[in-house]
């Protein structure tokens, strides 16, 4: 008898193999990769993968979805999406992923005539996500929601495929989710975000760890256990260390601490884009 994984990862494959010509949009986190993978391994010549690059990409990112074309001998397309020059999201607006993705999607189009499709899954439809209205706009179909798939549901796919380290990737979004709404995205603020979260990571070696850029200054999320286990010391060289960076740039912010929370960033009204 089937189990449930079986029956969602044939019913997968049942809908990329109805599509017949498909172009997924990878960002370079355990979603995108997997359905690539699986994907490019069904249909071969008939699938092709983009990847964004800009500011808010994290460069880890790009440097693992070139590992995997290589790997997995992709016909891979990197695009520039030109969301930096769009004022609309350079503003941050609480809809700041509705204007990244039309850019986005807008540019996949411009490259390719195949169906677009993303690695949005059953858990990301029960948030916020005002890139599933850019999704929408330009008709972009998300397998994993039609086949019933979770976040978990697709880590154990990234396994069965042999994507072990993939599978095990935690949540990245773009670094430009670190910036609170209505703070103007700037790409040197991205780039220092992505470095003190290294840095951070590198000296205390968390479970999560984001740098949140808000109105009141730079705040360092960590997961409970690392927040809770911070020495004075710790806290003292942290502190020290991320606002010499940011001092860098002109931002002498305080700098402070808090527990990690999911989407933290966002502040306002959350609605629809028309």
């Amino acid at each position: 008898m089937n189990s449930a994984i079986d029956i969602k990862a044939a019913t997968l494959e049942q809908i990329l193999s109805s599509i017949g010509r498909v172009a997924v949009a990878v960002s370079g986190g355990v979603d995108s990769l997997t359905l690539g993978v699986i994907a490019h391994r069904l249909l071969g010549h008939d699938c092709e993968v983009f990847h964004a690059v800009s500011p808010a990409v994290p460069p880890d990112a790009t440097q693992r979805v070139h590992a995997l074309a290589i790997q997995e001998n992709w016909r891979l397309t990197v695009v520039n999406a030109g969301e930096f020059n769009d004022a609309r999201y350079m503003a941050n607006p609480v809809n700041r992923c509705f204007y990244c993705k039309t850019n986005l999607y807008s540019s996949m189009i411009g490259h390719t005539d195949k169906q677009l499709i993303s690695g949005t899954n059953i858990n990301d439809l029960g948030e916020y996500r005002p890139g599933l209205e850019a999704a929408k706009t330009h008709s972009v179909r998300h397998p994993y929601v039609e086949a019933g798939i979770t976040k978990d549901d697709l880590r154990q796919l990234a396994r069965r495929l042999g994507l072990t380290d993939i599978a095990e990737l935690p949540s990245s979004p773009c670094l430009a989710s670190r910036v609170e709404t209505g703070i103007g995205i700037r790409a040197d603020t991205l780039s220092l975000v992505d470095a003190a979260e290294k840095w951070v990571m590198h000296e205390i070696s968390p479970h999560s760890v984001r740098c949140r850029v808000r109105k009141q200054g730079i705040v360092i999320e960590l997961d409970k256990a690392s927040l809770s286990g911070l020495t004075p010391k710790h806290k003292d060289e942290l502190t020290r260390k991320v606002g010499a960076m940011f001092a860098a740039i002109g931002m002498t912010s305080e700098v402070g601490f808090a527990p990690y929370r999911t989407g933290s960033a966002f502040i306002g009204i959350k609605h629809e884009s028309l």
